[in-house]
């Protein structure tokens, strides 16, 4: 196996966070204005994963990194922990999760990763079943992990007609509701909608990001074909163009 060593870049982030030599942006940032170029990141390393552009992958993995690097460092500088606790954490957490792999223990594959997830919440003295469930997930994956959570303790619907039942529910409710209440119901039905795809065995993140990719190839043909034209044209004529390239797909 190759040796990798971080030590250069942890260096670098070093001299960039140092008070009296480092750079200015960099010396001024906390965890919280960090945060959000961390899930930043992530996604982008998503967005070339699902490109199958290796060469940007290995950038994005690199700037993905660079945070790691950055939180740990800020966290040195607390007195809270280092880069090495992190790596140690994450190390001694992967061969806990592995027994069947480290420990010679009876193979568990996934469940067992999940039992023992869940021994891990109720030693850390979890109330409640929905207790680990990050508040900064994306909303619509943040609806799957809780509807998953919840089915583990029983409270889930048997088959897919019932959650698809809910979606019509939630639907009417939304048709009925006032200004006052119809953006919560829409919240329930989109709710409603993650539920159905899980039980039918689809990701729900998955099929929003294909969805979000055929509108917008759909809508970049329609564009090509109108060319500037095309924000003067009335909603039947781009209507047409819709129809048109969806035909040729």
């Amino acid at each position: 196996m190759t040796h990798v060593s971080i030590q250069r870049l942890v260096e670098i982030m070093a001299r960039l966070r140092d008070p009296q030599t480092g750079c200015e942006w960099d010396t001024v940032q906390t965890f919280a204005t960090i945060a959000p170029y961390t899930i930043e990141e992530a996604y982008e390393v998503a967005d070339a994963i699902q490109r199958g552009d290796m060469a940007e992958l290995k950038d994005e993995l690199g700037d993905l990194l660079l945070q790691v690097v950055f939180h740990s460092r800020m966290a040195e500088e607390a007195g809270d922990f280092s880069l090495q606790d992190v790596i140690d954490a994450i190390s001694a957490k992967m061969e806990r999760r592995h027994p069947h792999i480290f420990q010679g223990a009876e193979a568990g594959g996934h469940h067992l990763w999940e039992q023992i997830k869940a021994e891990e919440r109720d030693r850390k003295g979890a109330s409640s079943a929905m207790d680990g469930v990050a508040l900064g997930l994306p909303a619509l994956l943040r609806a799957e992990k809780l509807q998953k959570r919840a089915a583990r303790t029983g409270f889930d619907w048997h088959d897919p007609g019932d959650a698809r039942a809910k979606v019509e529910e939630e639907l009417a409710e939304v048709e009925a509701a006032g200004d006052d209440t119809r953006e919560e119901e829409i919240g329930d039905l989109l709710f409603a909608v993650v539920n159905w795809a899980r039980k039918l065995g689809y990701d729900p993140e998955a099929a929003l990001r294909a969805g979000n990719a055929k509108f917008e190839r759909r809508f970049r043909a329609m564009e090509a074909i109108a060319g500037e034209a095309f924000a003067t044209l009335d909603l039947d004529a781009q209507e047409a163009l819709w129809q048109r390239v969806k035909a040729e797909e």
